[in-house]
C-alpha cells in the first residue's frame, strides 16, 4: 500500500494561530495572544459591462456582448478577541484614535497559522490597521466566565506572505 502521508499537504486546523500587533506604549514584546480572530476576507467586485458589437454581414443590428471585469478590492475589518489582562494597550490605542490621532496610530501586524508540530505554515500580513471598535464582555456578579476584551480593526491591505 502506498504511503499517502507524503503526497498530501497537512490540513491546517483553525485553533493553532498567533496574532501579532506592534503597538506604541506596549509593555510586552507582543501586545497580546488572541483566542479568536474573525472577518479575514478580501473580495473584488465584478463589474458587468454590456456592449454592442457588429454582426457579420448585417449593418443595422448588432449583438449584445456581456462581459465582466474586475472592480474595486475590499478588505473586511478584522475582529480580535482575547481574555482580558492588566495591559491597557488595546484600549489606549482605541482612545488615541478617538482623540484625533488617527494617522499616527496606524499599525501593521500579522496572523500566523501553525501545523500540529508548532511550525509556521501560513503567514498573513495586514497593513494600515487602526481600531474602529473596542468592547468588553458583559459583567455578572454570579458569572464564572473569563472576561473578554474585543477590538475591531480596519485594515487597508491584507495578503498571504509565505507558504
Amino acid at each position: 500500500m502506498a504511503n499517502l502521508t507524503n503526497k498530501f499537504p497537512e490540513i491546517l486546523i483553525n485553533a493553532r494561530f498567533y496574532i501579532e500587533l506592534k503597538l506604541d506604549g506596549s509593555q510586552e514584546p507582543v501586545d497580546a495572544y488572541f483566542m479568536e480572530c474573525t472577518g479575514i476576507q478580501r473580495s473584488q467586485e465584478a463589474i458587468e459591462v454590456q456592449e454592442v458589437i457588429p454582426r457579420r454581414g448585417k449593418k443595422e443590428i448588432g449583438n449584445v456582448l456581456c462581459t465582466k471585469i474586475p472592480g474595486n478590492l475590499k478588505t473586511n475589518n478584522i475582529t480580535l478577541r482575547r481574555g482580558m489582562t492588566q495591559s491597557k494597550t488595546l484600549s489606549q490605542w482605541f482612545e488615541s484614535v478617538e482623540r484625533g490621532n488617527w494617522s499616527k496610530q496606524i499599525r501593521d501586524g500579522s496572523i500566523t497559522i501553525y501545523n500540529q508540530a508548532a511550525q509556521a505554515q501560513a503567514v498573513f500580513q495586514f497593513r494600515g490597521a487602526w481600531p474602529v471598535r473596542y468592547s468588553i464582555s458583559d459583567l455578572s456578579a454570579n458569572g464564572t466566565d473569563v472576561e473578554i476584551e474585543e477590538i475591531e480593526i480596519a485594515v487597508e491591505r491584507f495578503y498571504r506572505q509565505r507558504k
